[in-house]
């Protein structure tokens, strides 16, 4: 059998990723169906942790670091009880304690603690570095250093379902929220310390309720060919549904590709543009300051 050939390829694709895969290891496997040149994730999940994971092929990884900044929504499960050494069900559970009994509105009390903007800690097992190494591998080496607390905004927390033992979350949060921590700070808050027994990435903004592919459906498909598949494939332009938009001829594209800004008077400021053709393809993304349009990432030709 000959070496696989790659390709060209420029899309966004909506991987459902399963468990106990890591994000890296559902990348390249996506990569290598699509036969993709180039690929990147726009956030990673834990082997843990299941749900959506956007996947940039091609020119669309010139967007991922919108789709990094974005908000997303998780539903995860609370363990209450105990703690674990990795704030999720991998680790060792310690620190045994009862579990009260909390009514509605006591848990509600709680829970309002946590919604709005809120300071967090974030964990050890996390992919944060500190003088260039992954806390994560401190973590498995026993190792624990200071971290700085950061500010993330819950914009929704509401119970989904709950037993005496576990409460079922429904998350809405922004870059940068740690949902082992959040539960972790939960459960330490009711008195009897919490862990993430379960975590699925629902969707991550703008593609709520847009449709998701397993691997397994994903190979299904290829069995009809590259072209099936290229049609699962988002236009990179969908990551960015509410930034204004300018249609430019193509002498003033070519202008700025070849590095020259173009001036607009009248035009409003803006810290991003997307740009299309008279053709209306998707050029890239600009800015404009002082009516003056300047390039800040376009698109290969």
């Amino acid at each position: 059998m000959g070496r696989r050939k790659f390709r060209p390829l420029n899309g966004i694709l909506l991987l459902d990723k399963a468990l106990g895969v890591s994000s890296n290891k559902a990348l390249q496997d996506a990569r290598f169906l699509f036969a993709a040149e180039k690929a990147g994730h726009t956030g990673s999940l834990d082997p843990l942790a299941t749900g959506m994971l956007p996947i940039c092929f091609g020119e669309a990884t010139k967007v991922s670091a919108f789709l990094l900044d974005s908000d997303k929504r998780y539903i995860t499960t609370a363990s209450l009880g105990y703690v674990s050494t990795t704030g999720d069900a991998e680790g060792e559970k310690i620190n045994p304690r009862p579990v009260p009994h909390l009514t509605d509105t006591a848990l509600e009390s709680v829970l309002d603690k946590f919604r709005g903007n809120i300071s967090q800690i974030p964990p050890m097992y996390s992919a944060l570095k500190k003088e260039g190494q992954p806390l994560y591998k401190l973590a498995r080496q026993g190792v624990e250093v200071e971290r700085e607390a950061r500010n993330v905004v819950i914009h929704s927390l509401q119970v989904l379902a709950r037993t005496d033992d576990t409460l079922t979350l429904d998350v809405v949060c922004s870059k940068g929220t740690y949902i082992r921590s959040l539960v972790e700070d939960i459960g330490e808050s009711i008195g009897c310390g919490a862990y993430v027994a379960r975590l699925h990435r629902e969707f991550v903004m703008p593609f709520g309720g847009q449709k998701m592919y397993t691997l397994e459906e994903l190979r299904n498909v290829a069995e009809q060919g590259m072209d099936a598949l290229d049609q699962l494939l988002l236009p990179m332009d969908q990551a960015l549904p509410d930034v204004p938009s300018m249609t430019l001829d193509d002498g003033q594209i070519t202008r700025l590709r070849q590095g020259q800004r173009l001036f607009f008077p009248g035009q409003m400021d803006s810290e991003l543009i997307k740009i299309y053709s008279t053709a209306h393809e998707f050029v890239g993304l600009a800015c404009v300051q002082t009516q003056v349009l300047m390039v800040k990432r376009l698109l290969a030709c």
